[in-house]
């Protein structure tokens, strides 16, 4: 495919667009409805806010993208998850993460500003590193900037709560750190948020090289993700064929996620073992609110995300939520059901009726009956990995796609309503990894009857084991031929 039209085209080449374009004139749809939302495949370059707690991160979270979103609070460690936001500055956009929510546990102070902070700065391109001038440089400040050094990352420092001239001088101080210039600023008044935006978008990089769904040449990234003590460490031993990762009955074992290359099915994957995520991430103490922050990390990283439950107690309202995790992501999934060998009949007939109920949203993923300790139906993962991956990249032609949604709509209508029906006119792909499809209409169309469109999509084309995305425009006046 051409790359000088691709942000034009989205995925379309020259023929599909020039024959999208056709479709669009006839029904009447011309300029921004048109738009296939050509940043859904660019990847925005990621700018972390770090630093203590308390000195004004989630104010300068608000004044940068112009809101009041992020909670603020006078007193430390209101933040706790990392929150994306977008932003603008100066015609460029960017995402904004704000980190915090460190709270001294058995571990030290010391260890969680680690497990935070090294997550923020891992993910993003650039830091910006928010220090109280009025306290100056503490000694959290300069083990923070250890690790920014350690990371490489561009990094802008910001000297905030400089409300007036008078605290200027103390700004200055905090060339000690030695990250260079201190930038004065009042996030709580806006004084010197300029000045500070313009050095930001000096170190963010134009477009960062996307971390997932191009194809890079190396081994495809699986994420097993699941609760705690579901079996994740041991499930990644049993296909690695030894001890690589250490297995203990105590829950939460793992802390950190452990990449492993292993050989199965006659090729390399890259395995990402991660911490089981709790119920509430957000009242977690200590490691355990880490290892699900990094388990998202992980998600983030990861193509296909394999989803272990264990099916010996009931689905718990975490195993939904995890799967759902994996969904939002938009990444291809599979659904490992863990210690089947200890199973019996009565069990098995009330899993059945937990998945029928609780997993009706995701009966599109492939599941596979396993044992990590015994190794049964290992030999099953990778081809239902392989049928996901599939589902996942898997494009349909625009001119098939509307002979599809013609014969649909011609035998499925949508409903009156009003008065009045909305139709779908024509539709295309717009993108893979997931599947993302614009549908163009006459009218809204109801929830209900996108499923439904969703559903057909897949009896028709397969789709399996990967969540798809459908947006629909509605024309909003004919245009006169």
């Amino acid at each position: 495919m051409s790359n000088e039209h691709l942000p034009a085209h989205g995925e379309l080449d020259d023929s599909e667009y020039a024959e999208f374009m056709q479709y669009a004139e006839e029904e009447g749809f011309e300029g921004e409805d048109l738009d296939l939302d050509p940043h859904a495949h660019v990847p925005l370059p990621v700018l972390a806010v770090v630093g203590r707690p308390n000195v004004g991160k989630s104010t300068l979270v608000n004044r940068i993208i112009g809101r009041r979103e992020a909670v603020v609070e006078d007193k430390p460690g209101v933040t706790r998850d990392r929150v994306q936001y977008e932003a603008t500055w100066n015609g460029r956009r960017f995402k904004l993460v704000d980190t915090g929510g460190w709270e001294i546990d058995v571990l030290g102070i010391d260890a969680m500003v680690a497990a935070q902070a090294e997550l923020g700065i891992e993910t993003a391109d650039a830091v910006l590193f928010v220090v109280d001038a009025t306290v100056g440089a503490t000694d959290t400040d300069e083990a923070l900037v250890k690790l920014i050094r350690r990371a490489g990352k561009p990094v802008v420092l910001c000297a905030n709560k400089v409300d007036g001239p008078s605290t200027e001088a103390e700004a200055a101080y905090l060339w000690s750190l030695g990250l260079g210039e201190p930038y004065p600023v009042s996030a709580l008044h806006g004084r010197g948020s300029g000045d500070l935006l313009d050095a930001v978008m000096a170190a963010l990089p134009e477009a960062p090289p996307q971390t997932f769904g191009v194809p890079t040449g190396g081994p495809r990234r699986v994420a097993l993700i699941g609760r705690p003590n579901v079996g994740k460490s041991s499930l990644l031993n049993k296909v690695a064929g030894e001890e690589r990762v250490v297995v203990n009955e105590l829950a939460g074992t793992t802390r950190d996620p452990v990449d492993e290359m292993i050989e199965l099915g006659g090729k390399t994957w890259k395995f990402v073992d991660t911490a089981g995520i709790r119920r509430r991430v957000h009242l977690t103490a200590g490691a355990d609110f880490y290892a699900s922050l990094r388990t998202s990390a992980a998600l983030e990283k990861a193509e296909v995300a394999v989803v272990l439950i264990d099916c010996s107690e009931p689905l718990a309202e975490q195993d939904t939520r995890i799967i759902s995790m994996a969904v939002d992501a938009g990444r291809a999934v599979v659904i490992a059901y863990n210690k089947w060998d200890q199973l019996d009949e009565e069990r098995r007939y009330y899993l059945e009726r937990e998945i029928e109920q609780d997993l009706v949203q995701v009966q599109w993923a492939p599941r596979v009956n396993v044992s990590a300790k015994t190794g049964r139906h290992m030999e099953k993962l990778v081809p239902a990995i392989e049928t996901a991956l599939e589902g996942w990249e898997t494009r349909i032609p625009t001119a098939k796609l509307n002979a599809f949604l013609g014969e649909l709509v011609a035998a499925h209508p949508h409903p009156i309503r009003g008065g009045k029906q909305p139709r779908i006119l024509f539709g295309t792909q717009a993108g893979t990894k997931p599947p993302r499809f614009v549908l163009f209409a006459s009218g809204f169309l109801e929830a209900g009857y996108r499923r439904f469109v969703e559903r057909r999509l897949r009896e028709e084309f397969g789709f399996v084991g990967t969540p798809i995305s459908i947006s629909v425009r509605v024309r909003e006046k004919r245009k006169k031929k």
